[in-house]
């Protein structure tokens, strides 16, 4: 009941506004919306530290797999389907952590991880220590539909995928030479992972669909050396991912431990659902970022974009205080498409019906430059 009131005044505002289309012949009808973002890693990721040819390479990639998210939604199709689709091709390009070019685990194998969560139900699935299953984020989205159950781990999962029809992928599929060699440094100089990992390549994508509907998804391979059946946030539902059709879709990339500590993805769809009432937002000091001086801000586009990225910030910021770093990618209910990320840079790229459409790597680039507060 806490944010009732201000639903209240939203709504009645919104009914006083003038009407914006018609079912008749004189006036064009609205144009039903989509949004869409994905993201392929966050870290330290530098100008100084990427050839000319790999930014080419990597600003290729988060295309092909934007462009592929974007047609699903441009023609009709779910957001789930979109979240899918946009994921396969980084789970297929090497340049990312995630399905083929994933890192080894400290015994020299590739685990991958990955979870997908539908905003219309809340309906999730999730998968862990799976090692022959090319494309996890489909055998999760399996588990969310075929199982009774949203998280299976390692035979379990790979026999749950034999049953579903997936075909056994060799294990030279998802390694990389890169890959090794950061393994093999890592235990040669007794270094952590962050030292051979100057990022978090998981990948992942949000979306929402011509009915309304939101989804997310995030699929990895985890950290260089991860030990003792070690689990990031990616797999885990409100940690890495989260969708909800009251509040927000959050797909995440970072250091997965503290992640899962502060429930990042659930927490900023959280935040949103509740919010704060008209009280607490007339309280606000004048220059405080989110203040409402007038109330038929409400219905202002604007405003339920910068209370998104303020809440992202926010929660962002909380991690960063634990020690951890990483970002997060965001669609709201009414399409808006938001980054944040607490490092140098964050690979990401979004696209909607409105006609953008944006690749970035470093920090301040594109439209959420604001969004970025680098550590280092």
């Amino acid at each position: 009941m806490k944010n009732a009131f201000l639903t209240i005044v939203a709504a009645s505002l919104a009914m006083l506004a003038p009407a914006t289309a018609f079912a008749d012949d004189h006036t064009e009808v609205e144009k039903p919306k989509w949004s869409l973002a994905i993201h392929g890693g966050a870290g330290t990721i530098l100008p100084e530290n990427i050839t000319p040819e790999q930014r080419v390479a990597y600003e290729a990639a988060l295309q092909k797999a934007l462009d592929a998210g974007s047609e699903v939604l441009k023609n009709g199709g779910s957001a789930m389907e979109a979240v899918q689709a946009a994921i396969i091709p980084m789970e297929d390009n090497p340049l990312f952590n995630a399905g083929r070019g994933a890192v080894f685990t400290w015994e020299g194998e590739n685990e991958l991880d990955a979870s997908i969560m539908d905003g219309r139900d809340r309906s999730a699935g999730a998968v862990t220590g799976v090692k022959t299953v090319k494309n996890p984020i489909l055998l999760a989205d399996k588990v969310r539909t075929e199982s009774p159950h949203v998280f299976l781990m390692g035979e379990g999962a790979e026999q749950f995928a034999g049953e579903q029809g997936f075909e056994v992928t060799p294990p030279e599929w998802f390694a990389t030479k890169r890959r090794r060699e950061s393994l093999e440094r890592m235990k040669a100089r007794a270094l952590s992972a962050l030292d051979v990992d100057l990022k978090f390549g998981t990948v992942g994508a949000v979306a929402l669909d011509q009915e309304g509907n939101l989804a997310a998804g995030t699929s990895t391979g985890g950290m260089t050396g991860k030990r003792w059946g070690r689990i990031g946030d990616a797999p885990v539902i409100g940690a890495g991912t989260y969708a909800d059709n009251r509040s927000c879709a959050v797909s995440a990339t970072g250091w997965g431990e503290f992640f899962i500590r502060v429930g990042v993805a659930q927490e900023i769809c959280t935040r949103l659902r509740l919010g704060p009432t008209l009280s607490e937002l007339f309280e606000r000091p004048e220059g405080e970022r989110g203040f409402i001086s007038n109330p038929t801000s409400l219905v202002d586009p604007q405003v339920v974009a910068s209370t998104a990225q303020s809440t992202a910030d926010a929660v962002m910021a909380e991690v960063k205080e634990l020690g951890g770093d990483g970002g997060i990618i965001l669609v709201t209910p009414e399409g808006h498409t938001i980054y944040s990320f607490n490092t140098a840079g964050m690979y990401r790229g979004r696209a909607n019906s409105d006609g953008l459409n944006e690749v970035a790597i470093f920090g301040g680039e594109g439209e959420a430059a604001a969004s970025n507060t680098p550590d280092h």
